[in-house]
């Protein structure tokens, strides 16, 4: 089987970041929509703010880099739930499959949807509420993935985005790339690219941009209705790098190329290209002990951060977030529990991400 070199990988990353050049025009930040798109569910990956690009595996990687679904041995499950911001109201519900297909390669399905609860309907002649109405934010994700050779990892996916607020909706699809390299005496040194949410434009419409008036100058007067078409918006595409290492702190204890180490640090630096926001860039390290325990930390920095005043996130640029591992018996699955952390400048709530996950 043809190997990927070294410089293969390098060619793809100097035309990701030509395309990114192209498409970063910070003029038209804040203009993108479907900001659901931009949104992690996953807890473990949510707790290095996505720093991990270079190396996340099993079905979550759908949501950061479609190849770590390459990753997944067998059979991959989980859940995820998270609390945007304390007291909105706003919920976030995740579930994803991958499995793995012989050679072939490992598919993997994702379904993640956001609620803000009910919000009163209000109109001009009623501004005290005649009833309620629930937004409702859902994607659905279907993605391949390939281990192309013991070193190299690639995979594409394709979402469908269904965006609905009360009697009006928006639809479109979205499509990414991604690759993972990993190197290094035991493996060790990982890097990653994707580019995400390159897609359609979308647009909303329905009855809910339909006004019914009198019409003026006739008589008798009679109700016409008049509906005002939406502009257009494109998807918040972004180009994310990664790279990370893994320092074995008992590596002289190891037996062998394949033993598990008692005590794993684990370093990354991720940069992020944003079409409509501010670039990212961010640092992050995790430590795992005997692979059952993990502690995670970050920041990630971009313009204005730290100052309420001219600041275009709401966070405050750092996460935190654990892992409990184990697995059940000598041939079950491997459950997984995670929760990660995310301060906020203004509001002040917090973001809550908690998730479950099997892997065989």
């Amino acid at each position: 089987m043809k190997q990927f070199s070294i410089k293969s990988i390098v060619a793809l990353c100097a035309v990701g970041m030509s395309f990114s050049a192209f498409a970063g025009n910070k003029d038209r930040s804040g203009q993108a929509g479907a900001p659901e798109m931009v949104i992690n569910p996953w807890a473990r990956t949510t707790g290095l703010f996505g720093l991990n690009t270079s190396h996340i595996g099993g079905a979550e990687a759908m949501k950061t880099n479609i190849a770590g679904l390459a990753q997944v041995t067998s059979t991959d499950i989980g859940v995820s739930r998270g609390v945007y911001l304390s007291g909105t109201n706003i919920n976030i519900n995740n579930i994803a499959i991958g499995q793995k297909i012989g050679e072939a390669g490992v598919i993997g399905i994702n379904l993640m949807s956001m609620n803000f609860g009910d919000i009163t309907s209000t109109s001009y002649f009623e501004p005290e509420g005649f009833g309620t109405y629930r937004p409702q934010f859902l994607n659905m994700q279907l993605g391949y993935a390939k281990q192309f050779s013991s070193h190299v990892n690639a995979g594409a996916s394709a979402t469908y985005v269904s965006e609905q607020v009360g009697n009006i909706t928006a639809l479109g699809i979205a499509f990414e790339g991604g690759i993972q390299y990993v190197t290094g005496k035991r493996d060790n040194f990982h890097f990653g690219i994707t580019l995400r949410n390159l897609g359609s434009n979308m647009r909303f419409s329905g009855t809910g941009f339909s006004v019914n008036a009198d019409k003026p100058q006739s008589s008798p007067t009679f109700a016409v209705s008049q509906t005002y078409p939406a502009d257009k918006f494109s998807m918040p595409t972004y180009l994310n790098f990664g790279a990370a290492y893994d320092f074995y702190l008992d590596e002289n204890h190891l037996m062998s190329k394949d033993s598990l180490p008692k005590h794993k640090l684990t370093a990354m630096l991720n940069f992020q290209s944003n079409s409509f926001n501010n670039d990212y860039l961010g640092a992050g390290v995790e430590y795992s002990f005997k692979e059952m325990i993990q502690l995670r930390a970050a920041y990630r920095y971009e313009k204005g951060i730290g100052n309420i005043e001219t600041s275009t996130t709401m966070f405050s640029g750092i996460a935190v977030g654990a892992t409990a591992q184990k697995r059940l018996g000598e041939s079950g699955p491997l459950v997984s529990i995670d929760y990660s952390f995310r301060p906020t400048q203004r509001p002040a709530n917090g973001v809550h991400m908690m998730s479950l996950r099997f892997s065989r």
